[in-house]
């Protein structure tokens, strides 16, 4: 009796060392990719095309994330939904209603190649008459290397898009906002793909520290409503970064959210933050 209780104390502990092994591996080459984390590219600050840069280009489009790569933005983020046939798009609303006329009805009840046929740059302007609903592989395959990816998942699709994202070997390239209350499908990006740098918006600031314990996120999301100088003292201090969605997308509120140390800024005016912030690099750089 005493052998075999041995022999199973041995087992145990043979089990926990593999698993804190495992782990701790993990843990150092995630800790590594984060270290080279992509620096921005106009001074301090991370520029977020919010669905590309659509002023005047059909939103979440190709064209729109191409103009957010010639513009220099860091991320486009990009909205990601499932086609009838087991296709994801990226298309912001849950419908097709705003974006093709005398069409209606939920992106989920049609198929890819319906999606294709529809002509969402029609009502923006003759010159996008050949834009169509871009496919996440196309997203992809454009991005690769030029920009980085802020994905809002839409639906509950980590699982079906993991194998998608290391097939392209983009794990590096993307973050994915998720919301602290879908802390479900955050521990699936977390299990199954130990690389990919997940972004919960945790809400308020009194739940960064809990949220943190749970998953360590190297990067955090919020908007205004919750954004302040103290918010983002406490992101720092527990390690994250942070992103914000901007409200006003003007200067003062651009000066505001700077000055609180904010990491990055979400913005439907992508081509004018940037501008803001290279005038804003060469003013110090003069001082």
């Amino acid at each position: 009796m005493k052998r075999i209780k041995a022999i199973l104390n041995l087992t145990k502990l043979s089990l926990v060392i593999f698993l804190t092994a495992y782990i701790f591996s993990g843990q150092i080459i995630a800790q590594e990719y984060l270290n080279n984390f992509p620096k921005p590219k106009n001074g301090n600050t991370y520029v977020i095309a919010h669905r590309g840069v659509h002023n005047n280009i059909p939103e979440n489009t190709l064209a729109a994330y191409q103009k957010a790569i010639d513009l220099g933005c860091d991320f486009v983020e990009i909205d990601i939904r499932k086609t009838k046939d087991g296709k994801f798009v990226s298309v912001h609303n849950s419908t097709v209603d705003a974006y093709v006329e005398g069409i209606k009805g939920k992106v989920s009840s049609f198929t890819l190649t319906e999606l294709k046929q529809m002509n969402i740059g029609k009502r923006i302007s003759p010159e996008w008459e050949n834009e169509r609903i871009p496919t996440f592989e196309e997203i992809l395959q454009l991005c690769k290397g030029q920009i980085g990816i802020y994905l809002d998942l839409k639906e509950h699709l980590a699982d079906e898009l993991i194998p998608i994202i290391k097939r392209y070997e983009m794990e590096q390239d993307i973050v994915w906002y998720i919301p602290a209350f879908y802390m479900k499908e955050i521990k699936k990006v977390k299990k199954n793909c130990y690389k990919c740098i997940v972004m919960p918006d945790p809400g308020k600031e009194k739940n960064i520290s809990r949220l943190v314990k749970k998953v360590q996120p190297f990067v955090i999301a919020t908007d205004m409503s919750n954004l302040n100088e103290s918010y983002v003292k406490t992101a720092h201090e527990n390690n994250s970064k942070v992103f914000t969605d901007d409200e006003a997308g003007n200067i003062e509120e651009w000066k505001k959210i700077i000055k609180w140390g904010t990491d990055g800024i979400q913005t439907d005016q992508p081509e004018r933050l940037i501008k803001f912030l290279k005038k804003q690099n060469l003013l110090k750089y003069k001082n």
